[in-house]
């Protein structure tokens, strides 16, 4: 088989797992208004994803599509076409994240809150400066819209203070982002935060004032029990107490023997020894939110922050993919864009590792014989 035409059947097979009207919704959504020099929604997306997957610079992107008889493009069309195609490729990214079952339905919780789902990635743009950048994003959980895309240097860390907050607003982050000042910057702007537990970046006290420990409050966990308890933190503008919650439950033991694994492993990579309590923590999922008892118990803020949890698959994805590129800094349309882009080769990339485990010689799962 000529190597043109399995070029063409592997790009067949990814198109495959993308939602149902994505050729169309390229003219609706204003990513194939102007048909120059790319005159259909199949090569205009197989160049993006060159472009992104490969970490090229949008000149050698274009030098490339030209000598594949894609297309002949210059790198400035280029980069304007990445710019039209920015809620083409949010769609799309939409469309993939409910195929894996990854967006909950409305409910009770979202209509009450504008949930985010922030992160953020280094990337290590190419070149004799290698530049290092750290990019800062927020998706909104209902629609999957990017409503934050901040970069800043690497000296920039992770908190909730790179990102601007309405009321109402809800912040899920892991636990890089369990830090006093952010969490404050949030409350200050009448928002909420639900995030993974940093028992060093946040010490927690009672609420005389007195130095509390977390571990003596979740050793008396049964299986399957939720752990609700209040519990407060020293702002750290004017060292008020701020009150909060910890909420926690117990791993199952496969999970924690993951888990404990991971943290060896880690400490190991980065010659740390480790302390004991370190690996107790590790028995346990904690999360630490300022929402009020009375509205959500700790269980069904447990359950919200899985679904923050499973995208957070995804995120890790993303972050490998996003690693090494050349980040169209100038526009934010196009930085948008550009990480939509990221969204979808990491969601393909999920799609396609779940169909791997089902693959067959006879084209279906084992299961589906004698149906």
């Amino acid at each position: 088989m000529e190597k043109s035409s399995i070029i063409h059947e592997e790009w067949v097979t990814v198109t495959s797992f993308l939602p149902i009207g994505w050729q169309d919704k390229a003219k609706e959504l204003g990513a194939l208004i102007r048909r120059r020099k790319i005159d259909n929604p199949d090569t205009l997306l197989r160049v993006l994803l060159i472009h992104l997957a490969e970490g090229m610079s949008f000149r050698t992107t274009s030098a490339y599509a030209e000598e594949a008889n894609l297309c002949d493009i210059n790198d400035a069309s280029l980069i304007h076409r990445l710019r039209s195609s920015k809620e083409w490729l949010r769609w799309i990214a939409q469309g993939l994240l409910k195929r894996i079952n990854m967006i909950p339905s409305p409910d009770n919780f979202s209509r009450k809150f504008n949930i985010r789902l922030v992160d953020s990635s280094m990337i290590s743009e190419p070149g004799p400066t290698g530049s290092q950048w750290r990019l800062h994003y927020s998706f909104r959980l209902q629609n999957l819209s990017c409503d934050t895309f901040e970069i800043t240097t690497q000296k920039e860390g992770e908190s909730f203070s790179c990102y601007s907050v309405a009321p109402h607003d809800l912040m899920m982050g892991d636990r890089n982002f369990c830090k006093r000042k952010g969490i404050v910057h949030v409350l200050d702007h009448q928002g909420h935060v639900l995030v993974r537990y940093h028992s060093t970046n946040l010490p927690l006290f009672n609420r005389r004032g007195k130095r509390l420990e977390i571990l003596p409050l979740l050793r008396s966990l049964a299986d399957g029990e939720a752990g609700d308890d209040d519990v407060w933190f020293k702002d750290p503008n004017d060292g008020s107490l701020v009150k909060g919650r910890i909420l926690a439950l117990r791993k199952s033991k496969e999970a924690t023997e993951k888990t404990k694994k991971e943290i060896r492993k880690d400490a190991s990579k980065k010659s740390r020894k480790l302390k004991p309590d370190t690996l107790e923590y590790g028995e346990y999922i904690i999360l630490f939110t300022t929402l009020n008892r009375h509205r959500f118990s700790g269980e069904e803020l447990l359950t919200q922050y899985r679904y923050r949890w499973q995208i957070e698959l995804i995120f890790k994805r993303l972050k490998s993919i996003i690693g090494i590129g050349h980040l169209p800094k100038s526009n934010p349309d196009s930085s948008i864009a550009w990480l939509y882009g990221k969204m979808i080769l990491a969601l393909l990339t999920e799609l396609l590792y779940r169909e791997a485990e089902f693959f067959s010689p006879w084209g279906y799962p084992f299961g589906g014989v004698g149906r």
